[in-house]
């Protein structure tokens, strides 16, 4: 078998043609997930039932031919499983109950993921044949807890700045516990035979760079060592946060390093010098522009990105839900064609 493109990438290696995933890839713009979706409860039913969890994790490797799975499961799944309450609202997204942070939150057992560990070892069962790797995943400290202290989504933290800067001891605390708490929840997907695992910081773009260097990088560190004794690659992505790149490189010190849209490939190279292993980084919305000019900014991007030790293509955020299938088979179809190396 065909070593995989992706892990190859992700190894610092240049395989024959650009592996590409897309963040979301098992979400809501497929129908066949919209069907399974209508035939459960809810959204953590769907999460929580693995053969159900597993067969939405497979659904891109069909649909449009990805070079990798992530595993179909949701970055707040710890928190709840750490004692904060949690529901999904059609329409408003995650909703989290109020907690007493030193009271009511604990670091779960094992016993708590036994849905993750049965949905890896499902989904494994059918890609590993196919030589496809499936990649796992958390959200980062600071965007978990910044759900937990604002209650759900939001778009100006006032009340998770508030918390940092007039309760420092008890911030501190928090992002102590999520951080213990999402090193034995990755090691718990690294033993039930995920072949990579991605942390997702999607929030650190909010904070100033003086706060996130002093209140979340030495927690992001400790997450970023304990991976690598894990023995799989580790991939950091962060959103907005471009003037942290160079600091996510050299003091994180991820096997690869996630960039959104927000800064060119050439941009990114000059920051973070060509001895680097990248993802991404095409705009979500880009999915949008016809083809023939679609087409052109993914050569663009992978021109740019070649001067990188390697590169795996991917959106700079999450694909868009009303994003048709077929405009994602064509990304990857491109990535594919236009990615190969000269000669192969």
């Amino acid at each position: 078998m065909n070593p995989s493109p992706f892990l190859m990438a992700c190894r610092g290696e240049r395989p024959a043609c650009t592996p590409v995933w897309i963040m979301r890839q098992a979400g809501r713009y497929l129908p066949e997930y919209r069907r399974l979706r209508a035939s459960v409860s809810g959204f953590l039913e769907l999460c929580k039932t693995p053969k159900l969890a597993a067969q939405v994790t497979l659904m891109p490797i069909e649909a449009i031919g990805v070079d990798a799975a992530i595993l179909f499961s949701d970055i707040l799944i710890p928190v709840e499983a750490m004692g904060v309450p949690l529901r999904f609202d059609e329409g408003r997204g995650p909703v989290l109950g109020e907690v007493n942070m030193a009271r009511d939150l604990s670091i779960p057992g094992d016993d708590a993921y036994s849905f993750v560990w049965e949905t890896i070892a499902l989904s494994k069962e059918h890609l590993k044949p196919m030589g496809i790797p499936l990649i796992g995943f958390s959200g980062a400290p600071f965007t978990l807890a910044s759900y937990i202290i604002e209650g759900g989504s939001t778009s100006r933290f006032v009340k998770t700045k508030e918390f940092i800067y007039t309760r420092p001891r008890e911030f501190a605390a928090l992002m102590e516990l999520l951080t213990e708490a999402i090193v034995r929840y990755l090691d718990l997907q690294a033993r039930a035979g995920v072949d990579a695992i991605q942390l997702f910081d999607s929030w650190m773009g909010t904070l100033s760079p003086y706060d996130y260097q002093e209140l979340v990088l030495p927690y992001t560190q400790r997450i970023a060592r304990a991976v690598r004794e894990m023995g799989v690659p580790f991939i950091h992505f962060g959103t907005g946060g471009t003037m942290l790149l160079k600091a996510i490189k050299d003091e994180i010190k991820p096997d690869v390093v996630g960039i959104d849209w927000r800064i060119t490939m050439a941009q990114a190279v000059e920051m973070l010098g060509s001895d680097t292993v990248v993802q991404g980084n095409l705009e979500p919305c880009a999915l949008f522009l016809p083809e023939n000019r679609l087409s052109a900014l993914v050569a663009r991007i992978l021109e740019e990105a070649s001067a990188f030790k390697a590169h795996i293509f991917n959106l700079g955020h999450g694909i868009m839900p009303m994003m048709e299938p077929e405009k994602a088979r064509f990304l990857v179809d491109e990535v594919h064609r236009l990615g190969r190396r000269p000669g192969q």
